[in-house]
């Protein structure tokens, strides 16, 4: 999906492709490679990475100004920081923020609730959030009531990755849900075996949210389209300077 899009908007890109059991030290030494080359602007490491590679050593090592994915170390403690900007925001974070400002839905003052703390999604996503002037929860694997916090949001970010966790009774009506997750469930009647759902039971959800986005089909593109503009705000830092 995000070579085609590259394709479509005019953005070269191409694959490094490495085997698994690539020592740290070679995947490293391509990144800066990458980081050195300067018709390359934005570097984006596919996680997750195998389990002898430290991934957060190996982001650490991109360029802060290639860094489309957002996950460098000091762009997410720009994130959380009052008053800083990060030279990139994380796509699907981002993402989930500009469907809900393309949708209508103000962000200031309203009450979110955010279901997962990953690094990747529920911890920047909650950031952006904050930004915004949300009020933030954030319900984790530790949270003892989470129906009770879910019930209460004006927006909620499903981000768990636990296939159909938060049911139809747990949504507000007239809520804003935007549905990160992405989960294979049994299914004999596909040719595959298998269905791809949200976090959310999206047919139960839509009754009562005012806006819900599909899975699969809602923040994924959405997440390409925010790489691209990030590759895009990248390449146009290095033309103006």
């Amino acid at each position: 999906m995000k070579r085609k899009a590259c394709a479509e908007v005019g953005i070269r890109s191409f694959d490094v492709n490495l085997p698994e059991e690539v020592p740290e030290s070679d995947l490293i030494s391509k990144v800066h490679e990458l980081n050195a080359n300067p018709d390359v602007h934005g570097i984006l490491v596919q996680l997750p990475l195998p389990k002898h590679i430290n991934e957060e050593k190996v982001l650490g090592e991109i360029s802060l100004e290639k860094d489309v994915d957002g996950f460098h170390p000091l762009n997410i403690g720009k994130l959380a920081m009052k008053g800083r900007e990060p030279l990139f925001q994380p796509c699907t974070p981002k993402g989930c923020l500009e469907l809900l400002s393309r949708s209508g839905v103000s962000v200031k003052g309203k009450n979110a609730v955010v279901v997962g703390r990953s690094n990747i999604v529920g911890l920047p996503v909650s950031l952006l959030l904050l930004k915004a002037d949300a009020t933030v929860s954030i319900v984790h694997s530790r949270t003892p009531d989470p129906e009770r916090l879910v019930r209460e949001a004006d927006i909620v970010i499903a981000a768990a990755g636990q296939a159909m966790m938060i049911k139809g009774s747990w949504i507000k009506p007239g809520a804003a849900v935007i549905d990160v997750g992405t989960n294979a469930v049994d299914d004999p009647t596909k040719k595959s075996g298998y269905r791809l759902v949200g976090d959310v039971d999206f047919e139960a959800a839509c009754r009562v949210a005012g806006w819900i986005t599909p899975v699969p089909g809602g923040v994924g593109p959405m997440t390409v389209a925010m790489l691209l503009q990030n590759t895009l705000d990248g390449a146009k830092r290095v033309i103006e300077q």
